[in-house]
């Protein structure tokens, strides 16, 4: 009887994170749309950062030859580095794991997910081509914005 409190009382615990993620629309696997291009990159900065570990670890071990680790800049920095690339390693495999590559529409007569999109302010009558592209993959300095961005939704 106990074994069947406690298999009730994990499922209560389940059923309420699946309310939760109900509630707040956030779902633990949800899949990232982006263009085969931006997930070729990800990947190649994936497969960088993972060349780049062995080089930290031979900085850890010389800085660790210099002695007193408490005031060593250089172990410091190396220890530093090597949390900051294994954090990332970890976030591109989630995207990467995550992300589902989308067609790219031949047809650009209508707005959707990776078409170009001509806009023209009305003071300046300037000109501004943007692509409309995944939120991994958005960057307003090389004109993509995100698909979840309040202009690419309005467009759309």
């Amino acid at each position: 009887m106990r074994s069947g409190q406690s298999r009730n009382f994990r499922s209560g615990i389940r059923a309420e994170g699946d309310r939760q993620e109900k509630e707040t629309g956030m779902a633990t696997m949800e899949k990232v749309p982006m263009l085969a291009e931006g997930y070729e990159r990800l990947t190649a900065d994936l497969k960088a950062l993972r060349e780049e570990r062995p080089r930290i670890v031979d900085a850890i071990e010389e800085a660790r030859a210099h002695g007193d680790l408490s005031e060593n800049a250089e172990y410091n920095a190396a220890r530093d580095k090597q949390g900051f690339t294994e954090a990332r390693i970890q976030l591109l495999e989630d995207q990467l794991g995550r992300g589902q590559v989308m067609e790219v529409p031949q047809d650009q007569s209508t707005i959707r997910f990776g078409a170009y999109v001509t806009l023209m302010e009305e003071e300046t009558e300037k000109v501004h081509t943007y692509r409309i592209v995944g939120d991994l993959e958005a960057d307003i300095s090389q004109n993509k914005i995100s698909v979840s961005s309040p202009i690419a939704r309005a467009l759309m």
